[in-house]
């Protein structure tokens, strides 16, 4: 593990030592009319592969995780989507204000649960390379679970994400 994070560093630090060409097209730290792909977990813990559209002025995306270890009875699904407004930006950052929904479904040996998050919040997106940008995520989470619980949680959270994003 410290291997891991200790190469993540120096890639982090190599990638933002090498100097980069930030576009802020139409708003945002990124490149308008861009997609970017990757990984990004709700605040909720719902997460998995990431897809972006960035338009200037804001970005939105979605994700789809599944999982089903070995064994009978234990699928995991989870899908959502998400809409940031940039409300502030440079050459390398946005700061944006929006909200991310999603819908988790777990199968444990034959008693199925399903979650509903919606979670208002802020992210922050850096711009580590002019087409690599890192999340920060913070707000907090309002769930429903199969509509016989409700959830407000207070706890001081914050999620990080990556994607690529291809520009022409």
């Amino acid at each position: 593990m410290t291997k891991l994070l200790a190469s993540s560093a120096l890639s982090l630090a190599t990638l933002a030592a090498l100097g980069h060409t930030a576009h802020a097209d139409g708003g945002g730290g990124g490149v308008a009319n861009s997609v970017g792909v990757g990984v990004e977990v709700q605040l909720s813990g719902l997460g998995g592969i990431s897809a972006n559209y960035d338009a200037g002025a804001f970005h939105a995306g979605g994700f789809f995780g599944f999982s089903d270890p070995t064994g009978p009875g234990n699928t995991a699904f989870d899908v959502g989507g998400r809409f940031y407004y940039h409300v502030h930006h440079t050459a390398s950052a946005d700061f944006s204000l929006g909200a991310s929904i999603g819908i988790g479904s777990q199968d444990t040996a034959g008693n199925s649960a399903t979650s509903v998050f919606l979670e208002p919040g802020f992210q922050i997106r850096w711009f580590a390379a002019s087409n690599v940008a890192l999340s920060f995520t913070g707000g907090f989470s309002i769930g429903l679970d199969d509509n016989k619980d409700f959830l407000i949680d207070g706890q001081l959270t914050g999620i990080a994400g990556i994607h690529y994003y291809f520009t022409k």
